[in-house]
């Protein structure tokens, strides 16, 4: 079970100016010094756990092409009930994610919304739960939640701090991702350049060395990749280094 020594520390009867300047305060450094997208869902979980009074567990959904995934769980029972969420394809979580909605379970055992999932969570000692969508537009990147040990853990302060992490959060992920898929683009750019220069060497070589024009040369090059020589660019770097052999 977690301790909690700094709980008194914890907004709990804060102005919603006060709870928004503090929660501000702390996403923005977020902003400013995260990397990764990983990295930064943890510390938003975190943030999540130390602002939202009760909660013993807090972590991530993500929902998106790739599928559902957790990142950033703060202990292995949020990682157990979100996973079990994902297996039986109920729950808090996917239901924010999908209805674009906050979403609270006061009390496990009672409520009948998604009864599989509730039933294999009660054992791992949770009996309350709630998750709050990250929307970052139009777009549903996943849900950020909470769990809590106690029946009626949560009520509508926790409500309105859990949103305000998760309206900060969305803004991170979806910037952190965003600066994410430019590296990776930018990475198949240069990939892609380098390609279809050493593909252009490659076809220089053939010409000089053959008499051929280029695009005969071009064809001898697909036709050595088609004898399952290798990829159009490792043939050519083959060429290429064929003929730097040649020139020592």
């Amino acid at each position: 079970m977690r301790s909690d020594p700094a709980s008194s520390d914890r907004p709990r009867d804060l102005p919603l100016a006060d709870e928004l300047s503090a929660v501000f305060a702390r996403m923005a450094g977020l902003l400013l010094s995260e990397e990764t997208v990983a990295t930064a869902l943890g510390l938003v979980s975190s943030l999540a756990l130390d602002t939202v009074p009760g909660a013993v567990g807090a972590g991530v959904s993500i929902v998106d092409e790739r599928g559902r995934r957790s990142s950033g769980s703060t202990d292995a029972r949020t990682e157990r009930a979100d996973a079990l969420q994902y297996e039986l394809d109920e729950g808090p979580c996917l239901a924010a994610a999908a209805g674009r909605e906050l979403v609270r379970i006061d009390d496990l055992a009672t409520d009948r919304r998604w009864p599989r999932w509730a039933a294999a969570v009660t054992p791992l000692g949770l009996r309350a739960a709630m998750s709050a969508p990250l929307m970052a537009g139009d777009s549903s990147l996943g849900a950020l939640k909470v769990y809590a040990e106690r029946p009626g853990t949560f009520e509508e302060p926790a409500e309105r701090r859990l949103v305000l992490c998760s309206a900060q959060a969305a803004i991170l992920v979806a910037n952190v991702q965003t600066r994410d898929r430019a590296r990776r683009l930018s990475e198949g750019l240069r990939q892609a350049v380098a390609t279809r220069d050493v593909v252009s060497t490659a076809k220089g070589v053939l010409m000089a060395r053959h008499g051929v024009p280029e695009d005969v040369a071009f064809t001898m090059l697909l036709a050595r990749s088609g004898e399952k020589a290798g990829t159009l660019p490792e043939v050519a770097r083959a060429v290429v280094d064929s003929a730097v052999r040649r020139r020592r």
